[in-house]
């Protein structure tokens, strides 16, 4: 990984963690690291994906979305957070629809998995506040990401399966909305 590409990661991460923590910051660390674990290793897990197909995968900030998500979060007293902070860029000759889908998917996958280690922490260890934040955001990042609207990870898993969509999207809903199901 580049030095230019884990500035912008680190950038990012603190950036999205303060919007998330607004409006008292007083659980900055807690968010630092649910967000900032469920946020980074979501691109990572494109990123490798990606390179696994061969292609060429980078991180990079958007200095307007995290403004934005700065800006909406102080706005509206943390009610509102709009979390686009950048993105992992892919570059393939060739790229077919199934290969773009499945890269798409596995940053969502990375926080299912994410939300459930989190669930295990709120329900066996003594770490339960940390772990039943770190479900809600990891699902939540899950579930945003998926839907079917572009630049979404969703449109491009839904446009390669959607079989596949419909059923990690409805693992996201069932998790974020019924989590007692567990």
């Amino acid at each position: 990984m580049e030095q230019r590409e884990i500035t912008d990661i680190l950038i990012s991460v603190i950036t999205i963690s303060l919007a998330f923590s607004i409006p008292f910051f007083q659980d900055f660390f807690k968010i630092l690291l649910t967000v900032g674990v469920g946020f980074v290793l979501h691109e990572l897990g494109h990123k490798y994906t990606a390179i696994r197909y061969g292609c060429h995968a980078f991180y990079k900030m958007w200095v307007e979305g995290l403004v934005l998500a700065l800006g909406l979060a102080f706005i509206t007293g943390g009610q509102f957070i709009f979390a686009a902070p950048g993105a992992t860029y892919i570059y393939k000759q060739n790229m077919t629809r199934r290969e773009n889908g499945i890269i798409s998917l596995a940053g969502p996958v990375v926080n299912i998995f994410l939300g459930l280690l989190f669930f295990y922490l709120a329900i066996a260890t003594p770490w339960k506040d940390l772990g039943a934040l770190g479900f809600r955001i990891n699902i939540f990042l899950a579930l945003f990401n998926l839907l079917p609207i572009p630049p979404l990870d969703g449109s491009k898993v839904f446009g390669w399966n959607k079989t596949a969509w419909g059923i990690f999207f409805g693992v996201c809903v069932l998790l974020f909305f019924f989590p007692q199901l567990l």
